[in-house]
């Protein structure tokens, strides 16, 4: 029984209570008034009989409103520790959630972590299979990521981490994965897609996005770290059929593009 529905209830009962105390009432002052019109005369017996009836349904009414009044005290506590239980469980529910997120999460860029990749990874292969998509595995890795911290600290070097992954978001599309691997690694995987052209139009405008001039705030002041990126790209069908493999042989392509200074490259 909800919480709503109970509250109700009470307010019914409680109308319910004032409506026989009235009435009570009311029934008490006409049997005073008859008994003290007949105080100087002999009343029929018809007269005292009605009269002693209506003084037992006064006794009737008040013993009912009585016990309609302890009824609604126990619904107004029933309410109070239902509303109390609802609240324990709502606190419940939004602390499991906030736990769920939390381990399927980067702390700091709040991106998908390893373990959600892999498994929603695993998810677009399977949907892959299914409807004969292409999907594509990117392996992107921040070029001289040490000298920022170097250079800046390590505060500006979380900065850059945040701002890389919020420009990888606006950067692909809503069905896509963004993930950070590890430390200035991430990974995203792109699925539904036809042609290896829309993989490369999306690894360049990624790449883009990365190095646009950014302002910075570390502590007091203001930072504008120059942020580059490399990525490497694998394909599904044709470069592995699992995301271990798939990751693997983008990892590859990623360091080969670093040795050609390419930006980006498919596995070979």
């Amino acid at each position: 029984m909800s919480g709503n529905f109970l509250t109700q209830v009470l307010g019914q009962s409680e109308h319910i209570h004032v409506l026989i105390k009235q009435s009570a009432e009311e029934l008490g002052s006409v049997n005073a008034g008859i008994k003290h019109a007949l105080a100087n005369s002999d009343p029929r017996p018809g007269v005292k009989s009605s009269l002693d009836k209506n003084e037992a349904v006064t006794r009737q009414l008040q013993d009912a409103s009585e016990k309609l009044a302890a009824v609604s005290q126990a619904l107004q506590i029933e309410i109070r520790d239902r509303t109390m239980v609802d609240h324990q469980l709502a606190a419940a529910v939004e602390q499991e959630e906030g736990s769920r997120s939390a381990a399927l999460h980067d702390k700091l860029t709040t991106l998908p972590n390893r373990a959600l990749f892999e498994d929603r990874l695993e998810h677009g292969i399977s949907q892959a299979k299914r409807h004969r998509w292409i999907l594509a595995v990117m392996f992107l890795d921040l070029n001289k990521f040490k000298g920022i911290n170097d250079t800046y600290g390590h505060q500006a070097g979380d900065a850059v981490l945040q701002a890389v992954a919020m420009r990888l978001k606006h950067a692909t599309r809503n069905d896509d994965t963004v993930s950070r691997f590890g430390g200035d690694e991430f990974l995203c995987v792109l699925t539904q897609l036809h042609e290896k052209n829309e993989i490369a139009m999306i690894a360049a405008k990624m790449l883009k996005a990365i190095q646009a001039p950014c302002d910075l705030r570390v502590g007091d002041a203001i930072v504008n770290p120059c942020i580059e990126a490399t990525i490497g790209i694998s394909m599904f069908p044709k470069d592995g059929a699992g995301a271990a493999t798939l990751i693997k042989r983008a990892d590859e392509a990623m360091y080969w593009a670093k040795e050609n200074k390419s930006g980006f490259a498919f596995a070979q």
